[in-house]
């Protein structure tokens, strides 16, 4: 019997130095990044847990205490809470002796984990070195990057994953282009569309699902890129299936990304959180 998506382990990339967001991740690692006001973590883990999926193991490197310290204090941060301080005299001077009572957020149901996998790890060592610790005996574990929203039913791909019978699966999307495009009558602009789908060709869009078979695939070595050498040699093997998705997706690489996602969330009508 195939494990639910509530017992399969979600592996989030989290270590990078997210150099392109230079001014944003002088003090914290890009994943916690806000957008509507919580990280872009949150979100992609919010969007996971829509589908049934609540496991999440953390690949924290650069700035990982500041992950630690959010999911740390994360309860208290998200709830309303009551603080009573009691005065108790001590060496002539009186220290405070608090207890907090919380009251539990109802919106999330999560176990997260939360590794150190290395400073300079890449993304492929990362994934090695925590389902080394983390993985126990799961068949099938999910792995996606720290800084990538969809609105892809993620349930349905780790069923395709299942049924395909392959060791993996990756999220295959559309890539929007960079530049605004003009559909024009003549001389006319008739329409304008900022970011157009390009529907012709696929891009990695993150979000895998694998068997554990795929662990033999990676090392623990700081120098193993989960986008070379592993999946590489999956497709040569192959043993790697494409879900496509022809929807929203959507990578926050850049500041100008960041803005745009920022503006579809204010707009109400975030794809990622319906």
């Amino acid at each position: 019997m195939h494990p639910r998506p509530e017992d399969v382990r979600v592996f989030v990339l989290c270590g990078g130095l997210g150099t392109r967001l230079k001014e944003e991740t002088e003090l914290r690692p890009k994943p916690m990044i806000e957008i509507g006001g919580r990280p872009i973590l949150w979100h992609i883990m919010k969007k996971y847990s829509s589908h049934g999926f609540r496991r999440f193991v953390l690949c924290v490197g650069y700035k990982a205490e500041v992950i630690k310290s959010y999911f740390l204090n994360y309860a208290a941060m998200q709830s309303d809470f009551t603080v009573q301080l009691v005065s108790r005299k001590w060496k002539g001077s009186y220290v405070p002796e608090s207890t907090a009572f919380d009251v539990c957020n109802p919106t999330v149901d999560w176990e997260v984990t939360v590794v150190h996998t290395g400073e300079r790890a890449m993304t492929g060592a990362r994934v090695r070195r925590a389902a080394d610790k983390y993985l126990g005996d799961g068949e099938h574990f999910a792995v996606t990057y720290g800084d990538g929203l969809t609105d892809a039913d993620l349930a349905d791909e780790y069923q395709f994953h299942l049924q395909e019978r392959r060791v993996g699966t990756v999220l295959g999307v559309n890539p929007p282009s960079r530049f605004g495009e003009l559909h024009v009558e003549g001389t006319k602009v008739a329409r304008f569309d900022e970011k157009p789908i390009l529907g012709t060709s696929w891009i990695n869009g993150g979000y895998f699902f694998f068997h554990r078979r795929f662990l033999s695939y990676l090392d623990a070595e700081d120098s193993c890129v989960l986008e070379k050498e592993p999946l590489s040699h999956l497709v040569r093997d192959g043993q790697l299936t494409m879900y496509m998705h022809h929807k929203f997706w959507a990578c926050m690489d850049t500041q100008r990304d960041k803005d745009y996602l920022e503006q579809i969330w204010q707009s109400g009508k975030a794809p990622w959180s319906e």
